[in-house]
């Protein structure tokens, strides 16, 4: 059995969602010190849909996949479940990760948490 999927690989080769979002409504990031990945994602909310997500990964091809898919899953969607996306249903749409690349997915789903609480610390700064 090949170490990653099919589509580890394609979001890898061909990540969705890549850049930055300028005045973007939250931004979360996260790092893992161990491994030296660090993800940034940046949202963009209209009337609690998240209507954009896009990211920056300095990582390896586990990393970039998993804020890819991530990304992928979240737009379009109600904060709502944002807010309930696991890191184990990003490796699940990835097909899977092997077990040593699993801190990837946490990575993802930790980034998106903190760019929503982002976006509600400036939504109550704005009241």
């Amino acid at each position: 059995m090949p170490l990653y999927s099919e589509k580890v690989m394609d979001h890898f080769r061909n990540p969705r969602n890549v850049g930055v979002i300028e005045n973007a409504d939250g931004i979360g990031e996260i790092g893992n010190a161990k491994c030296g990945d660090i993800m940034r994602v940046y949202l963009k909310i209209d009337n609690d849909i998240i209507t954009d997500a896009k990211f920056e990964t300095f990582g390896c091809g586990s990393a970039i996949a998993s804020s890819s898919m991530a990304t992928e899953m979240i737009k379009g969607k109600p904060i709502s479940e944002a807010l309930e996306l696991t890191n184990k249903a990003v490796s699940e749409a990835l097909d899977g990760l092997p077990d040593y690349k699993m801190h990837c997915s946490v990575l993802a789903e930790q980034a998106i948490k903190g760019a929503i609480e982002d976006y509600y610390k400036k939504e109550k700064q704005n009241e």
